[in-house]
């Protein structure tokens, strides 16, 4: 038995003979493009930090790599909406998918962290694009009973390279030199540019049946999708750090540990976020939102004991499994709240939430370590995560049939443009 969503947070039971084709053609294309695109960021998301700390940069400099990096990619998704509206969604992808591959051929000529940064600031324009335009078509593309469940999958085809180019890009690292690693993040993004042949933009909900349309300002202004995104992001935060610090902290002598952790990480992430979509669809994805993140930010506390190997594969095989139901959760969430012409903007939203903690993440933890050490800085990590998660409860929780904290109000009219 499923549950079919007629509208927006309106459920009815449907068998599973009735449940409509979830992998078409135009599917597999955009979960192909996302593919190619991912395991570029992932194969050069803790390599291009250790080359930055092995050509003198240091840990700060490693942290800027990664901080820049995301701070772009912040920068850039919050015009993407408006740049898709001009161009389409196929040729912002094009775009994207060329300004995220195209800098790494340059990376193995750099001997400066000026160089590193430049060709990062790029690279974060490029991921923009991309991870905005593939998270709408896919809510577009989806059908709508089964939404969760196709993000739930997108999730998995997206850290796939996660779980394989985090760690094998460590393990490379020491073995073949940083050139082939740059090189081969550049041709994985731009073979990208081969999927998207014959497909063509999805026609969606226009934005004219609304008095204004749904822009990014309105979604930035919305309590019932900054909620959502806010506590994502705070786990986002603590999986910029475990990218960039972990290999750091276990020290060289420990490289292999490293990969080890890195690979446990996203391993649960994926699977957890395949099982959140379908658990979503069938039980409401809002009662995830809340234990992700105590899920994730009990992993985290498990890594202050960094000396002790058990200790932080666990950890990481906890925050893992946190971080990927709110990546599934938060997003099943905000795409329930909006119409069909607002998920260009719920997509830019996430993904800001996502790649802002990701790259502050990054960037404030390389200043945190310097005078506290990691086991400190890693704790008061999960202690942030907790803070953030209550902070951003809502005063007044409606009271629906789920019955949880999460069910806020959906967009309402006020403000939001679609009055």
């Amino acid at each position: 038995m499923t549950i079919a969503t007629d509208s927006p947070g309106n459920q009815s039971f449907a068998s599973p003979a009735m449940k409509p084709r979830l992998l078409t053609r135009r599917l597999v294309q955009v979960l192909l493009v996302s593919f190619g695109a991912m395991t570029s960021f992932y194969l050069l998301l803790s390599t291009v930090p250790l080359y930055a700390d092995a050509i003198g940069a240091g840990a700060t400099g490693a942290g800027l790599a990664t901080g820049v990096l995301m701070l772009s990619t912040v920068g850039v998704e919050l015009i993407t909406p408006a740049l898709v509206a001009r161009l389409g969604k196929r040729r912002a992808v094009g775009a994207g998918l060329l300004l995220l591959g195209a800098p790494a051929l340059a990376l193995p000529g750099s001997t400066s962290l000026a160089a590193i940064l430049v060709a990062c600031l790029v690279r974060g324009a490029g991921l923009a694009i991309v991870v905005v335009v593939v998270g709408a078509w896919i809510a577009e593309i989806a059908p709508r009973d089964r939404r969760g469940e196709a993000l739930g999958l997108a999730g998995v085809v997206a850290t796939v390279p996660a779980v394989v180019m985090l760690p094998l890009g460590v393990w490379l690292a020491e073995r073949v030199g940083y050139p082939p690693l740059f090189i081969g993040g550049a041709l994985t993004a731009l073979a990208g540019l081969l999927a998207m042949v014959g497909l063509a933009d999805v026609p969606v909900e226009s934005a004219q049946q609304h008095k204004q349309p749904f822009r990014m300002r309105d979604g930035l202004r919305s309590p019932a999708l900054l909620r959502p995104a806010i506590v994502f992001s705070a786990t986002a935060m603590a999986a910029g750090i475990v990218a960039t610090f972990l290999p750091l902290a276990l020290g060289e002598a420990s490289g292999e540990l490293a990969a080890i952790a890195l690979l446990t990480q996203a391993a649960t992430a994926t699977a957890s976020r395949w099982w959140a979509g379908r658990y979503g669809d069938r039980h409401g994805a809002r009662k995830l939102l809340m234990p992700s993140v105590l899920v994730a930010a009990i992993g985290m506390s498990a890594v202050v004991v960094i000396s002790s190997p058990v200790a932080v594969l666990a950890g990481m095989a906890l925050f893992g499994a946190g971080f990927g139901m709110a990546q599934n959760s938060s997003l099943t969430v905000m795409f329930e709240r909006v119409p069909s012409s607002g998920y260009g903007t719920v997509s830019a939203v996430w993904n800001l939430a996502y790649d802002a903690g990701l790259g502050i993440g990054a960037t404030g933890f390389g200043m945190v370590v310097m005078g506290t050490g990691y086991s400190a800085a890693f704790a008061l990590t999960a202690g942030f995560m907790l803070v953030v998660l209550f902070a951003a409860l809502p005063r007044r929780a409606s009271h629906d049939h789920s019955g949880t904290a999460w069910d806020v109000d959906r967009i309402g009219r006020r403000g939001s443009g679609l009055e």
